[in-house]
């Protein structure tokens, strides 16, 4: 095993050199490593490393599809910056964004994490059963889900509707769903409550590795199901919770595939659904401005990478690893 002991510290400086001082079985091992990864780095470097490092090329230039097919397109420099700080659609559609998420967000946290509490509950029978039914919904196709919710919401024929009106609802008073205002939020919620199985497990996963004599603890103290939750649960589970956010953040700045499917991509009811993503797409594809889209793509990417090294800086102040030994 000399080689395989020897290989991260190789990785990490790799060389001509590096390879030249190992024995001849490090340098075989180490041969047999690298091809067993290298179908990842051909994959990293096709598809994420060289496209990133051609899109900071195109916000210099004016590069569209026409252009690119005649290749006419030119460097303009800063133009594409500049362009961005003066497009109002910039701010607006972000500030779209981050007002779905104030929303979105804590739905999509706390919902799986009662969820995963209920399920994690030894009072509750035939839990693998609803497990399963509650994750099954996640391996259903998005845009497949999407359409059916689209269908169940449908402000005329969607039999939510029917049955409120069956009710007793008056028609005028039935909600327009995706296509009002004040109701195409709580809608893409509802679709995205859908998926919250993959979520759930997670959270689940976390309960379960909650020690149970931290339970027995809090219960000879006193403490009761909220005080238990507070001061056992919750800091027992924080990583997972710092997890679930990041991945929800990030995906909340990507947002894209249900305004697109839902409203056909237009913005509408009112331009409240024309999030940053789907302004960006399209930039990309519908006005076929590769350099300025790319100059759009960038920023997305700076702003969520601010917003993770925040989460990460102030994570210390509230997410508990238990493997961590306090500082003297």
């Amino acid at each position: 095993m000399e080689g395989l002991g020897q290989l991260p510290k190789m990785l990490r400086s790799f060389s001509i050199k590096s390879l030249r001082g190992l024995s001849p079985r490090a340098k075989r091992e180490a041969k047999y490593g690298l091809t067993f990864i290298s179908p990842w780095i051909v994959g990293f470097l096709i598809f994420t490393l060289i496209p990133m490092a051609a899109t900071i090329i195109f916000t210099f230039t004016n590069i569209s599809i026409g252009t690119s097919a005649a290749g006419t397109y030119k460097f303009v420099g800063l133009q594409n910056y500049l362009t961005l700080l003066k497009d109002s659609q910039v701010p607006s559609s972000m500030m779209i964004t981050i007002r779905f998420g104030l929303i979105a967000l804590p739905i999509g946290l706390f919902i799986p994490l009662g969820l995963a509490m209920l399920m994690n509950s030894p009072n509750l029978r035939a839990s693998n059963f609803f497990r399963t039914m509650y994750y099954m919904p996640y391996i259903i196709p998005f845009v497949a889900a999407i359409f059916l919710w689209g269908g169940m919401l449908n402000s005329e024929s969607g039999w939510i509707n029917q049955a409120l009106q069956a009710l007793g609802v008056p028609k005028a008073s039935l909600p327009g769903w995706a296509n009002d205002v004040n109701w195409v939020y709580p809608t893409y919620v509802i679709m995205g409550i859908w998926g919250i199985g993959n979520a759930m497990l997670i959270f689940l996963a976390g309960l379960q590795n909650v020690p149970t004599d931290l339970y027995d603890a809090a219960k000879v103290d006193g403490a009761n199901s909220w005080q238990t939750i507070r001061n056992v649960t919750l800091p027992m589970i924080s990583p997972v919770i710092f997890y679930i956010l990041v991945l929800n953040v990030v995906g909340l700045f990507q947002y894209f595939t249900t305004p697109l499917v839902v409203n056909q991509g237009n913005g509408n009811p009112g331009g409240a659904t024309m999030f940053y993503n789907l302004a960006l797409y399209k930039t990309f594809f519908t006005y076929q401005l590769m350099g300025y889209g790319a100059t759009m793509a960038w920023l997305l990417f700076v702003i969520i990478l601010i917003v993770t090294i925040i989460m990460f800086a102030t994570a210390k102040y509230w997410v508990y690893y238990a493997s961590e030994t306090p500082s003297s």
